[in-house]
């Protein structure tokens, strides 16, 4: 059993966080990076981020005409996926309180712990 003297400060290890966000639309995505950040900076954790992960062009070529009859006429249709990459270096606590964000729809956030190998 440890001995806490006055005036130390307890140092709990910090826990290496990886949030994710993927969303369709940028403007919504770049909104929650910022308050995100925001928020962590209020706590006075360390931040990495936001990474702009390159944006993924999903595309489905398709004919205009249902029958398959006339000219070749082609439809070209697009989704873009934006995704980006904040870490954090806290404890489990914090991440709550940093975390509890009003997230717009359409937009996917993913949490996950790293553990570091000693």
């Amino acid at each position: 059993m440890e001995k806490k003297i006055k005036g130390e400060i307890s140092t709990k290890p910090l826990d290496h966080i990886r949030i994710t966000l993927t969303s369709k639309k940028v403007f919504s995505l770049e909104k929650i990076c910022e308050s995100i950040i925001k928020g962590s900076k209020g706590k006075n954790l360390k931040i990495k981020g936001p990474t702009r992960i390159p944006t993924k062009v999903l595309v489905v070529t398709t004919r205009k005409s249902p029958c398959g009859e006339g000219t070749n006429t082609w439809d070209r249709f697009e989704i873009r996926i934006h995704k980006r990459v904040i870490d954090l270096f806290s404890s489990g606590d914090t991440l709550k309180q940093v975390t509890s964000i009003n997230i717009e729809p359409g937009v996917e956030v993913e949490v996950s712990i790293i553990t570091q190998k000693k």
